[in-house]
């Protein structure tokens, strides 16, 4: 995989990951959450594991392509904010849509 194709592909899947707590009731698509309604804490929680998850996958294709480059705090700062802004459209979605219907 060419290193452009590999960026893409790193930038739509965390664009997914980052509004999969919003659309789903389930804990990480799977696991039923106790009392039956995900609050924001357990979307939060979730949003952080899904952060963890794709940064993971994005450090494995760093690897394929060639060697690790070490990140200071700036960067997980950047890719977090970055993240944080990816989970938009499914944060309105589910409290601004649906909370008016």
């Amino acid at each position: 995989m060419s290193q452009s194709l590999s960026i893409a592909v790193l930038l739509a899947l965390a664009l997914i990951a980052a509004n999969l707590p919003f659309v789903s009731q389930r804990l990480m698509l799977a696991l039923p959450v106790p009392g039956g309604h995900k609050n924001l804490a357990w979307r939060a929680l979730e949003l952080i594991l899904w952060y963890a998850i794709v940064g993971a996958i994005g450090m494995a294709m760093e690897r394929a392509l060639g060697q690790n480059q070490v990140q200071g705090w700036e960067f997980y700062a950047v890719t977090g904010a970055l993240f944080l802004t990816f989970a938009f459209p499914g944060f309105v979605y589910r409290y601004l849509l649906l909370k008016g219907r």
